[in-house]
């Protein structure tokens, strides 16, 4: 099992992350892809324990989606048939790492797929989710208080997009789960916090920072 990620998928991420250069630049570039661990991944009811190894971790809430068949150089048309089941999740940045790694142009795996970087929420199906996956709406909670709002209608790369993209270079296989980016508001965590992350209404996680 693999899990991808879509960095800057959301103009107003870009925006507070980025010189209104690099924005220029990265909404007009095809899904910028990065890779996580299988060890990234919380188990169901353990916290998040802030690592030793950076200053400062961020929380990224994201819609993830989990490949449901094997596919190969997918049609973006048919992407769709690929997945039927979501959540929401949280892919956590170890920040200050990730603004050293990038000025060296350096991978990301050290900031990004670090062990527990990976959140992950109750999947539920198309089915349940009621509405197109274009129109998903998510937000996170810190400590009880709306820290992020996203909405999937405001992605730059679609989620089927994403899926044929990504498809051109790995082979994508049951179980692979991909964070499909997100939207402004980032921030950091500290020991003691709470997160809870819903799509719509319906909370699908929640993790204690430890």
């Amino acid at each position: 099992m693999k899990i991808l990620a879509v960095g800057m998928n959301y103009a107003k991420h870009i925006d507070e992350l980025h010189t209104k250069e690099a924005q220029n630049s990265l909404l007009h570039t095809e899904p910028v892809l990065f890779s996580k661990f299988d060890s990234s991944i919380i188990q169901p009811g353990k916290p998040f324990f802030v690592p030793d190894f950076a200053a400062r971790f961020d929380y990224e809430t994201e819609i993830v989606v989990k490949i449901a068949h094997v596919g190969k150089d997918i049609s973006e048309r048919f992407a769709h048939r690929y997945y039927n089941e979501l959540t929401v999740g949280i892919d956590f940045t170890a920040r200050d790492l990730q603004k050293e790694i990038r000025e060296k142009g350096m991978p990301w795996e050290c900031c990004k797929g670090f062990d527990g970087s990976a959140a992950l929420g109750k999947f539920i199906t198309k089915e349940e989710l009621g509405c197109d996956v274009q129109d998903i709406h998510f937000h996170m909670d810190l400590n009880g208080e709306r820290r992020q709002t996203g909405h999937t209608a405001d992605m730059i790369h679609t989620i089927d997009h994403i899926i044929a993209y990504a498809s051109k270079f790995f082979t994508l296989k049951t179980g692979d789960l991909i964070f499909t980016g997100t939207p402004a508001g980032i921030g950091e965590v500290k020991e003691g916090d709470k997160i809870e992350a819903y799509i719509g209404e319906r909370k699908l996680l929640e993790l204690r920072i430890k």
